[in-house]
């Protein structure tokens, strides 16, 4: 039996030699690199914190001691010395999350893959030990050097350093990169400490300090490396600006010395006060595919050969990040006003074709969403229209910004949102399914949802047009489908997708939703109900053709991939009653709860957005065996239409045939 497989809790460690240790650490890696190979995952960031994660449990008991991980796509090394070894369903329905849950384990403390949150929960839960009397209880923050360009990081510092009577150990896990590499004052900074020479001597002589110095040694070493004023003096060079903040700063260590790292840990826990250990480690560490991969080092991979690192049945086909990361490139090269703003996410988001095309035009702010989007609306004040690239759960961070930087100033600025709607594996709190009930609310924002690779060029084309006021492209992750070309294009912008016979339901399908309504609509003439599909394009605000193709028809049904509280269903429904149309309305959409991981495919089948458990209700509800119930045929006056007081009563007809609609018109 290998060590690993006799690791079943963290106390587990405890009677193992510094040798038995190293020999734990490669077996761990051999176990990454084997199983994650085979489901997918974040495999660069495990690698690189096997020996920091073994330290972690050897000094402190947890679940006792809280331990919170920043992001948490560096838990895997955790979830497997607190008895989780079975990764052959990890990140699938059934199997491992590939964050830390509390489901799983009372190990796991915070759930939310969002960067930079770690301190602001250690400082809670550190106050909260303190004042319910738990002082014998420590809590330890894993945080990534990437995740320290975030604001709430530095809010949480502020804080912690205003009070140093707690247990607190905050481990700045330094591996000079977030996904790519960190950018920054503090990235130049580490990167000076990773480089320097006296860093280096450490590096080379850290086992035989500690083999060799003994009790007076480590006393030694432990004033050297304390500072009166902390880590962020060190950062900054500025011991004046904060003088304030007293935290105890031990390192730089090397994060791949189980021993060394041990030890600092010790120092720290005994410290009795709030302390930051720097400990230098290398993303990918022992798996030679990982380190030579120049973009990410294996942040996160799909299936791949473990000898080679080569990606396992790649379908080669075009992803829509892929598409955007084209088009984005021929708007810039027709508009100099554009620029392209990312939040440390250059290649996921698509914005690296830009960049290396026009390099002075494209911004890497960090992990800094709020401070993204402010900074996009002075950039428009300036005269540029700032293209903000982010996935979609990460513009929850940045709302304020949106409805009162952007939205109140009217500041002509596009966001692209990757990742939309269920995302899949990665579980609650990455998927995009918040961004159209969210930002639907902010006045004269237009939100595009586009169905195809065609109509994402299209879209941005008209986005980046407009000037006084936010605009919004989403699309979801994974393969662009094929072309869904329109029977027709109303004058104001909508595609008819298909024409029933008879004005039975009208579905309105919300970007990639097309062609499961498409597939409802097959059904539907099935069973002789008539079905027309449209595709909006521009789903906020809602196109007047929209009204009018409603109140024609005798059931509405709307489908969508974000939450359907407050999505774009019910701003339909509240549209048709404004212009005094009364058409039932069902609106489909992804339940008010947090999704766990799973398929895209088992997902949208547990919350029933089937084209055959769509059409099964819509059967129902036409033949008024279920509410809401579809108008009986020919039960409207022909005089009858929409009201002429609707806001956009002047916008052309549904089937004008006129010119397409472009938001700026609005």
């Amino acid at each position: 039996m290998s060590l690993l497989e006799q690791i079943r809790g963290p106390r587990d460690l405890d009677a193992l030699s510094t040798e038995e240790l190293e020999v734990l650490a490669a077996e761990v890696r051999a176990f990454l690199v084997a199983e994650v190979s085979k489901t997918g995952g974040h495999l660069g960031p495990n690698l690189g914190v096997v020996e920091t994660t073994i330290a972690i449990h050897r000094v402190f008991d947890s679940p006792r001691d809280a331990i919170v991980f920043d992001t948490g796509h560096q838990s895997y090394v955790h979830k497997m010395l607190t008895g989780r070894q079975d990764f052959s369903m990890l990140r699938q329905k059934g199997g491992l999350a590939g964050y830390p849950q509390r489901s799983e384990s009372p190990h796991d403390v915070v759930e939310s893959s969002h960067a930079s949150s770690s301190l602001s929960w250690a400082d809670g839960i550190s106050r909260a030990f303190e004042m319910t009397g738990q002082t014998d209880r420590h809590v330890v923050a894993v945080v990534g050097d990437g995740a320290l360009t975030g604001g709430m990081t530095w809010e949480a510092l502020n804080n912690i350093s205003d009070d140093n009577s707690r247990n607190l150990v905050i481990i700045v896990n330094d591996n000079g990169r977030s996904y790519a590499p960190t950018i920054g004052g503090m990235a130049r900074y580490l990167n000076g400490v990773r480089t320097a020479s006296k860093y280096q001597q450490l590096h080379q002589s850290s086992r035989r300090l500690f083999d060799h110095l003994g009790a007076p040694g480590r006393a030694l070493y432990r004033g050297a490396r304390g500072g009166l004023h902390g880590f962020l003096s060190r950062l900054t060079n500025n011991a004046a600006l904060y003088a304030n903040l007293d935290i105890k700063y031990v390192g730089p260590i090397d994060g791949h010395d189980v021993r060394a790292m041990e030890e600092a840990l010790r120092q720290a826990k005994d410290y009795a006060a709030p302390v930051i250990v720097h400990a230098i480690t290398e993303k990918g560490r022992g798996y030679e595919p990982a380190l030579a991969d120049v973009a990410d080092q294996f942040h996160a991979v799909g299936q791949i050969d473990p000898e080679t690192g080569e990606p396992i049945g790649s379908s080669g086909a075009q992803s829509w990040t892929g598409v955007f990361a084209d088009e984005i490139v021929v708007q810039a090269e027709n508009d100099p006003t554009i620029v392209g703003i990312t939040a440390a996410m250059l290649r996921p988001t698509g914005l690296h074709k830009f960049a290396e095309r026009f390099p002075s035009r494209v911004l890497d702010v960090g992990i800094a969403e709020q401070h993204a989007v402010t900074s996009a609306a002075g950039l428009a004040f300036g005269g540029l229209h700032p293209v903000v690239a982010l996935y979609a759960t990460f513009v929850n961070r940045a709302f304020d910004q949106i409805l009162m930087d952007v939205g109140l100033h009217q500041a002509g600025v596009t966001f692209v949102l990757d990742r939309a709607g269920v995302t899949g594996p990665d579980g609650a709190s990455h998927h995009g399914m918040w961004d159209l009930a969210i930002l639907q609310v902010v006045p004269r924002i237009r939100l595009a949802a586009p169905r195809d690779a065609e109509r994402l060029r299209e879209e941005l084309a008209e986005a980046v047009r407009v000037t006084d006021a936010p605009t919004v492209i989403r699309f979801p992750k994974g393969s662009v489908g094929p072309e869904l070309v329109a029977l027709r294009r109303t004058g104001d912008g909508v595609d008819v997708l298909r024409e029933g016979e008879s004005k039975d339901v009208l579905i309105v399908a919300v970007g990639t939703m097309a062609t499961i309504a498409l597939d409802v609509a097959e059904l539907l003439a099935e069973q002789g109900i008539g079905c027309t599909v449209v595709d909006p394009r521009w789903v906020v605000p809602v196109p007047w053709s929209i009204i009018e193709l409603s109140d024609a028809h005798r059931i509405v049904v709307t489908i969508e991939d974000g939450v359907r509280v407050g999505g774009i269903g019910t701003r339909i429904r509240q549209d048709l009653r404004e212009a005094g149309v009364d058409t039932a309305v069902t609106e489909l959409g992804l339940p008010d709860e947090f999704l766990e991981h799973a398929t895209r495919e088992q997902i949208l089948e547990r919350v029933g957005l089937t084209p055959t458990q769509i059409a099964e209700d819509l059967v129902a509800q036409v033949r008024g065996n279920k509410i809401p119930i579809a108008r009986p045929v020919n039960s409207r006056p022909a005089s009858a239409g929409p009201s002429s007081s609707h806001p956009d009563s002047a916008a052309p007809s549904a089937d004008t045939g006129s010119t397409p609609f472009h938001p700026a018109s609005r």
